[in-house]
């Protein structure tokens, strides 16, 4: 099984990247492998809504979408995170989930993340994690996908890089929710494949 945790963040060692780590430590005990892609460093730009991916099982303009959207096709498990910018996810995050979203939509013969394992969360200094963190899990709702939850919010506060150490409360929900990702990826693991079952 494989996890892959999707950085929104602007910053290559961010706070957000600190908690994806925490999450992933958890997932590696339980023998889950784990791949974080980070968004810094890579150009993901709006979509067009030209629907052109219509029975192209990806989008057809040649950015870093497409790597990125294959790595989430194939992962057993996704998780999102995102620092807070103006009360919401970051706008490279905000990219990669409305194209996503769109292949999905105009293929659904022949594409699908439905059963996979989601889980949102955010890095912040202040306000907006609740927006931040709703944003991402509609993405996990529309596409039918398992949301993991924790034991509160799935956010962690700190404003600069390494400031979310601090947060000690914040950062055991993200251990708990890399240990509940673990549990939920094993008993779908168990399933026998019919869909109808997998609840």
């Amino acid at each position: 099984m494989k996890v892959i945790g999707i950085n929104g963040s602007s910053r290559k060692d961010s706070n957000t990247t600190i908690l994806i780590k925490y999450i992933f430590k958890e997932l590696n005990k339980e023998g889950i492998e784990t791949e974080l892609v980070t968004l810094y460093d890579k150009k993901i730009n709006s979509c067009r809504a030209c629907f052109a991916c219509n029975s192209r099982k990806n989008c057809v303009y040649k950015d870093d979408f497409n790597d990125v959207f294959n790595k989430m096709m194939t992962a057993d498990g996704i998780i999102l995170g995102s620092p807070v910018y103006m009360a919401n996810i970051s706008s490279s995050m905000q990219a990669l989930l409305e194209r996503a979203a769109v292949v999905l939509d105009m293929n659904k013969e022949t594409l699908s993340i439905k059963y996979k394992a989601g889980a949102s969360i955010v890095s912040l200094r202040r306000g907006g994690g609740l927006n931040a963190v709703d944003a991402m899990n509609h993405f996990f709702l529309n596409q039918q996908m398992i949301i993991v939850g924790s034991t509160y919010w799935n956010m962690v506060y700190g404003q600069l890089p390494g400031d979310v150490e601090t947060d000690l409360e914040g950062i055991e929900n993200m251990k708990n929710i890399g240990q509940n990702m673990a549990y939920v990826l094993k008993r779908l693991q168990k399933s026998d494949g019919n869909d109808s079952k997998r609840i």
